[in-house]
């Protein structure tokens, strides 16, 4: 793909309508794989058996059963995989913010809608829960093609929420797990960190697989500001007068320190950690992560 059409851009990305369409095209910016199933197709834990309907693939018609009835009967299986995923998406005010182009959520959506395409070709089963304070959306995990596109229609719908409450989903998530999953949280950690680095170790000795994304803007990395400025916090409306010059350094040492707790406090525990930058685009910040996480296994 030449550098003019460069959809991974975030602002192009932004601009696709299509959700299923910006999952497809991100996911094709990095096939590099979060699981690699050695199993293809169905399961191999037989079932039940179905009549045969036109398009089913004859290697599975059972021909013992067709010479004793005459009729073509497929053989269906449990929808076992080897990898049950959740995404957990954060889609409180704070994730709304957005210097230039697109938005925390925006990105974060678009990131959710290709690990979600991405787990489901690889014939993985994913699901969905979106949450500010509260759960507003969850679709369990599952291997289907329909389940797929209701989780893109659910993405498509979400819109900015309430306060943040990262620990009650990840909670009642971790209580629900009747088996080792894949966890994938994206959030902008703009709440209780050590808590929520805390519930994650937790998840993590329970032997599950968690993945942190954490979703900032580029202006609040960088802190560009040079003029008097009103800061306003988006959840709970407190503005701050100041001139940038005069906290500039404090904010940057405070803001090194917090994501430094968040990345060695991850890592130390087996939780993977991954910074994203929203002006960066999606297909590099994904294949320099997946390449690292390849190297540690």
């Amino acid at each position: 793909m030449s550098d003019s059409l460069n959809f991974l851009d975030p602002n192009v990305l932004a601009g696709l309508d299509n959700l299923q369409m910006r999952a497809r095209v991100a996911v094709e910016g990095f096939l590099s794989g979060l699981h690699k199933s050695p199993h293809r197709g169905f399961s191999v834990e037989f079932s039940d058996y179905r009549h045969y309907q036109q398009g089913d693939d004859m290697r599975h018609v059972d021909w013992k059963l067709y010479a004793r009835t005459e009729k073509f009967y497929i053989k269906q299986y449990e929808d076992e995989t080897n990898v049950r995923c959740v995404i957990l998406l954060d889609t409180s005010a704070s994730m709304a913010y957005s210097s230039a182009g697109m938005s925390k959520l925006d990105y974060g959506v678009t990131l959710a809608s290709a690990l979600a395409y991405f787990i489901m070709r690889q014939r993985d089963a994913v699901g969905l829960i979106t949450f500010d304070d509260r759960v507003n959306d969850y679709i369990p995990p599952k291997c289907r093609q329909p389940h797929l596109m209701q989780i893109l229609r659910t993405l498509a719908k979400v819109r900015p929420g309430r306060t943040t409450d990262v620990v009650k989903p990840l909670t009642d998530l971790a209580a629900s797990l009747r088996k080792k999953s894949m966890v994938i949280l994206i959030t902008d950690m703009l709440d209780d960190e050590q808590r929520i680095v805390k519930t994650l170790q937790n998840m993590r000795a329970m032997g599950n697989d968690v993945i942190a994304f954490h979703i900032m803007d580029d202006a609040e990395l960088e802190f560009p500001f040079n003029e008097a400025s009103e800061f306003i916090d988006m959840e709970s409306n407190e503005s701050y007068i100041t001139s940038p010059a005069a906290i500039r350094n404090a904010y940057l040492e405070n803001l090194n320190d917090f994501l430094s707790y968040c990345k060695k406090q991850c890592q130390r525990s087996g939780v993977d950690y991954c910074l994203l930058n929203t002006s960066h685009p999606l297909d590099e910040a994904l294949t320099a992560y997946m390449s690292k996480r390849a190297k540690s296994f």
